[in-house]
């Protein structure tokens, strides 16, 4: 094959298309557990986390509930993959081989959002939200209907493989994936581009700027506990009586149990069998759909 304009071009679209289909193809799970933020600069603050305040009795004047006290941020971060062509490949007309590269190219950059995502899940235990506390803690502070700061508990603890039940049904979700550039398929496949004098390689590539962080930890029940009647029974109960500040109900419905590829024989057991292990009905049978995620292997 002769490389000339023509030819680069005509390879740069078929690149293009096939990394392009792979990545708008994908599937994805991260909807189910994270809010996509649109961002447009370097960082977004999200200050008005952790206000879920009630509606009240209109006497006097109004109250104003602030949205700016807590000073959570989410920066904004750079990824990029790239792949080479070797010039004796095009040369050579041997260029079969790169269809399936660049289509697996596609589905891995669609893959690294889920993967950030399902690693913050795994990771709030340790990692902090907007309230200073591990995401997943005992001592959340909330504030009751006398406005008394009171210690509120989204985990049971345990030393086990973790597991999660989510209310996913809210317009926050636990997980916040913050955007600010989506991947584009970008070329470096001029006969004179330093890598194709130097190494004799087309460079074809992709880059976006993501990041993401952690919303309402109310909506999420993290456990390292055994994965079973009593502490499903535990987590659901405790996430339907959450509240917000001064009392407020939020009226949550645990619907989203998620669960890493070890613990889906317990999860499909727990979630559809019709009898526990005892013989007495299963009362919590499809009370949750289950989500099981490789990212949390």
């Amino acid at each position: 094959m002769i490389i000339n304009t023509a030819t680069l071009n005509a390879l740069r679209t078929g690149f293009r298309r096939e990394f392009m289909g792979a990545l708008e193809q994908a599937p994805t799970q991260r909807e189910r557990i994270a809010t996509t933020v649109p961002s447009t600069t370097r960082s977004n603050t999200y200050g008005w986390l952790g206000k879920l305040p009630n509606m009240r009795e209109w006497m006097g004047d109004r109250v104003v509930h602030g949205l700016a006290e807590h000073n959570y941020t989410i920066v904004n971060k750079d990824y990029e993959l790239t792949v080479g062509v070797d010039r004796n490949d095009i040369l050579d007309d041997n260029l079969g081989v790169y269809a399936p590269i660049m289509q697996e190219f596609g589905d891995s950059v669609a893959a690294k959002p889920d993967m950030l995502v399902f690693e913050a899940l795994k990771a709030g235990f340790v990692n902090t939200c907007y309230d200073g506390q591990n995401f997943f803690d005992t001592d959340h502070p909330v504030l009751d209907e006398d406005g008394k700061e009171v210690s509120v508990a989204n985990t049971d603890g345990g030393s086990g493989t973790p597991w999660f039940l989510i209310a996913s049904g809210r317009r926050i979700r636990p997980i916040i994936f913050q955007e600010r550039q989506r991947p584009e398929f970008v070329a470096m496949d001029n006969a004179t581009d330093p890598a194709v004098f130097s190494k004799k390689e087309f460079q074809y590539g992709t880059d976006a700027r993501w990041n993401v962080g952690y919303g309402l930890w109310q909506m999420a029940w993290g456990s390292k506990q055994t994965l079973d009647k009593a502490h499903y029974k535990a987590a659901r109960e405790a996430l339907m009586g959450m509240k917000g500040d001064h009392g407020r109900p939020l009226g949550l419905t645990p619907n989203l149990l998620v669960v890493p590829p070890t613990l889906e024989g317990q999860a499909l057991e727990l979630l559809n069998a019709e009898r526990d292990a005892a013989g007495a009905t299963n009362v919590y049978r499809n009370t949750a759909e289950l989500l099981v995620v490789p990212w949390l292997a």
